[in-house]
Parts: C-alpha cells; structure tokens; sequence
C-alpha cells in the first residue's frame, strides 16, 4: 500500500534521494505499523519526538502497535527548542 511520510525541520535530511520538499510516497506491507514504517529512514530515536498519522498524535508507546492504512500520512517533527 501507498503512504507518505513527510519528516520536518532537521529530519528532513533523513528522506531518501528524490524526496520532494519534506515528503516522499513510500510503498509499505498493508498494515504495516508506524515504527515498521521508519525503520528505513534511520531516524535517531531521540529525534523522533513529534509523531503524527493523519494529523493525530501517536504516542511512543503506541507507535509499535499503531497501523496505516493505504492513503495515510505519517509525519514525524524533531525537539524544537526556542524562545
């Protein structure tokens, strides 16, 4: 099934060659879960601060288990420290 990944601000060089902007259209097992998902981008844990499917926030403990379905999006934001 057809996803997208968009990663934010730093992470965003994570994404693979020919990602466009801060996304990329990845093809993933039915079902697959969000942790599955962004094992490939190599993303350091500690980095993966903010995650998102379809605008709904998934908590750590919840992203072992957490699916997507075809046409969902999956976005991933870094700590932000600001002031």
């Amino acid at each position: 099934m057809h996803i997208t990944v968009k990663l934010y601000a730093t992470l965003a060089d994570y994404l693979p060659a020919g990602a466009k902007a801060n996304r990329v259209e990845v093809e993933v097992a039915e079902g697959a879960a969000v942790a599955e998902i962004l094992v490939p981008f190599k993303l350091p844990p500690k980095l993966t601060h903010l995650v998102l499917v379809n605008g709904v926030f998934i908590p750590p403990e919840e992203r072992a288990a957490t699916r997507l379905t075809a046409g969902d999006t999956l976005a991933v934001w870094p700590p932000i420290a600001g002031g």
